[in-house]
């Protein structure tokens, strides 16, 4: 695959989207948890409604001290979930990776003031595999897989969500995987579903609000109403971060939203 740098009339959405439970869409639900979730990340080609070149995943479920991005043409899977089903561990999704587009974004990151790393190696996490057997089960698109950053500070994961923006002009599409809430402690206790309501409600709010004020409120989601209970540790908000860094002034719209065992969770689009 060649990736051209020049920009197109139409710009890619920028999208955030929830990646369920470990492998939670292939096993058995009996409860029907993952029901109204897997049919969302099903749809989403039909909504987009054309193909990208390729796509880039900034997953929960990699970090490192500096932005790495996968360079890799054939990545494997990483089965980084534990004590599920025997199945779980035989998935297969067989996307080509994007050698050039990971050159892309290494060249943009750089250009923002970032030292950007590269690898050949990992395999491509649950945080991926996961939604995108869902999204595009035919494994027939591009992806590159692109490293939160340890440190795990909003500011710098919105600077490099700006800096990846000119990709979305470049038939990219840019996907957040992440959930917006993640406490495993609390999931299945009956705990902290008014804060999960509430930190819902906030994070609506917060991603129409003019852009200014959107990055304002996201680099202090800490305080927001059910902030910490909903997330005691950020990882799964912050690919939230890069894929709002990444719509400039574009505010988005909520595509997805359920209750999830009491506990509120959406998905969001910009553009």
């Amino acid at each position: 695959m060649t990736l051209s740098s020049t920009s197109s009339s139409a710009p890619w959405p920028a999208l955030f989207v929830p990646h369920g439970g470990g492998p939670c869409f292939f096993m058995d639900d009996p409860q029907r948890l993952w029901t109204k979730m897997g049919a969302f990340l099903r749809d989403i080609p039909a909504t987009l409604g054309r193909r990208p070149k390729a796509i880039l995943v900034i997953s929960a479920h990699w970090l490192e001290a500096t932005p790495t991005v996968h360079a890799g043409a054939h990545p494997g899977l990483l089965f980084d979930y534990y004590n599920f089903p025997a199945e779980t561990y035989r998935l297969t999704w067989p996307a080509p990776g994007a050698p050039a587009l990971a050159a892309r974004v290494g060249e943009l990151l750089d250009a923002a003031g970032f030292q950007p790393a590269s690898e050949t190696e990992r395999g491509w996490d649950h945080g991926v595999f996961v939604p995108f057997k869902m999204i595009w089960p035919d494994a027939d698109v591009p992806v590159v897989q692109l490293s939160l950053q340890k440190n795990l500070d909003p500011a710098t994961h919105l600077a490099i969500g700006r800096a990846l923006a000119p990709l979305r002009h470049e038939d990219v599409l840019i996907v957040g995987s992440g959930m917006s809430y993640h406490n495993l402690r609390n999931f299945f206790s009956g705990r902290g579903n008014e804060e999960a309501a509430a930190f819902d409600t906030w994070l609506d709010e917060t991603l129409s609000a003019p852009a200014a004020e959107r990055t304002r409120r996201l680099i202090a989601w800490e305080a927001a109403p059910g902030a910490i209970a909903s997330h005691p540790e950020a990882e799964h908000l912050l690919p939230l971060h890069v894929v709002a860094g990444a719509a400039g002034e574009e505010a988005a719209r909520r595509t997805f939203h359920d209750n999830i065992l009491g506990k509120a969770i959406s998905a969001f689009q910009f553009g």
